[in-house]
């Protein structure tokens, strides 16, 4: 990723049992393009990843989702793995944290069964989206088109299906941000 992200800002919503790579390596790429990227989830201190069978690498919590506001960050990333946003998902304050970031009209950028967190907050409604095949039933009861493609772009929502489509959903997320300079320029 060639892209420099200088001066923007990352929030990373997660909590224990994310997939460690749907983490892990956006975070690097965004790190490495020059974005600051801040943790948050639902305690401080540090959330345990998945790693496809068993646990995987710790990461530290840098803020709680309850005290940000979506005013902080440019973009908005929401890791997959099943018991990650699936905790999430029954969290008042990152229902409404996520809900009110897609509001912002700012890049939200989801990732596997991380769409679970969109349904929650209430925001596929009409929108064109992917993600891990066992949550299409969802999307699709929610009002979204689900499609099996490696990332899709609607509006400001970004979508995946799974670790392999990393480097795409890295890219999209790293567009959407450089798109949004071009516009504040």
């Amino acid at each position: 990723m060639e892209t420099n992200l200088q001066g923007k800002r990352v929030a990373i919503l997660a909590t224990n049992g994310f997939e460690q790579s749907e983490l892990l390596e956006p975070k690097k790429n965004l790190e490495d393009a020059g974005a600051k990227v801040t943790v948050l989830s639902l305690k401080m201190g540090e959330i345990k990843g998945w790693d496809h069978t068993d646990w995987g690498k710790s990461v530290q919590v840098d803020g709680l989702v309850k005290d940000a506001k979506p005013d902080q960050f440019d973009a908005l990333v929401l890791p997959g793995g099943q018991m990650n946003p699936d905790v999430l998902r029954t969290d008042s304050s990152a229902v409404t944290f996520v809900r009110t970031f897609v509001e912002t009209g700012k890049p939200v950028a989801a990732i596997c069964h991380a769409p679970w967190l969109l349904i929650e907050a209430d925001v596929v409604l009409g929108k064109t989206v992917t993600s891990w095949p066992s949550v299409r039933t969802d999307l699709k009861n929610a009002g979204a088109h689900w499609v099996d493609e490696p990332v899709i772009v609607d509006g400001n929502l970004i979508t995946s299906r799974k670790p392999d489509d990393i480097p795409a959903f890295s890219q999209a997320i790293a567009e959407a941000l450089t798109a949004q300079k071009l516009v504040a320029a």
